[in-house]
């Protein structure tokens, strides 16, 4: 009798660790059957890009085509505070006039100084529903109505996030693709209608446009291009202030 019983409780302790061995071989499967999107980071040369990692990494790495960049783009986030310089060049026939631009973000609030072609300073400062702007040397100022996308406007740079609203038709090609020795996200679109063809090209590591073009019949007539390294948090230089002195946003408020 002694010796059934011990046969009996060999038999249960055999019968829970089996139970407890495929449990966790089920978490294990589940996890390597679950993919995520795992962009390449800033370092990562052109030749990493389609690699997956390790082999005992669980993450599958999604080929940007025409089908599947607008799920990568909104993967993206732009960073909530920051600092950055761009230039913008617009061409025409004969010509062509070039712009310096110097964004401060934080907390939603932006403000733009850019120097024209003339040698004009012109300053936008915008958050919420508002938007400020002002020249260099006044002390007078004027507003207007705000959205989401005038912080964009107010830079002369197109609101990449757009291609999210495209049909698939309208996204004519997609990549990864260095700009400036930055990995992108490379995204080009021609909407219904329109003769101008877009380019984008996003940082895969912060999720700020670094550079865009558009063309019509085949001629380049816009180039935006942002190759500086970008400061994150905004330094504390920052000012979100109007020109009478008026503080409207503090860093980190």
């Amino acid at each position: 009798m002694e010796q059934k019983k011990r046969l009996a409780i060999v038999v249960a302790i055999v019968a829970l660790m089996a139970v407890a061995i495929c449990a966790s071989f089920g978490r294990v499967l589940f996890a390597a059957n679950t993919p995520e999107v795992i962009l390449p980071s800033a370092s990562a040369g052109l030749g990493d890009l389609s690699a997956a990692g390790g082999p005992e990494q669980d993450y599958q790495r999604i080929e940007v085509t025409t089908q599947t960049v607008t799920g990568v783009v909104a993967t993206l986030a732009r960073p909530a505070s920051y600092y950055r310089e761009l230039t913008v060049e617009t061409f025409w026939a004969g010509g062509s006039s070039t712009s310096q631009v110097q964004v401060w973000a934080d907390g939603g609030w932006s403000h733009t100084i850019q120097t024209l072609p003339s040698g004009v300073v012109r300053h936008d400062l915008i958050g919420g529903d508002a938007a400020y702007y002002w020249y260099d040397g006044s002390q007078q100022y004027q507003s207007t109505p705000a959205d989401e996308k005038s912080s964009d406007l107010a830079q002369h740079i197109p609101t990449y996030e757009t291609v999210l609203e495209l049909e698939p038709s309208e996204i004519t090609a997609a990549g990864y693709e260095l700009r400036g020795d930055l990995p992108c996200i490379l995204v080009q679109v021609q909407t219904s209608g329109s003769k101008q063809l877009q380019r984008f090209w996003v940082s895969v590591d912060n999720g700020l446009l670094v550079s865009a073009e558009s063309e019509e019949d085949g001629q380049l007539v816009y180039r935006m291009t942002a190759y500086a390294p970008v400061q994150s948090p905004c330094p504390t230089d920052g000012s979100f202030a109007l020109p009478d002195g008026e503080v409207l946003h503090t860093l980190g408020g």
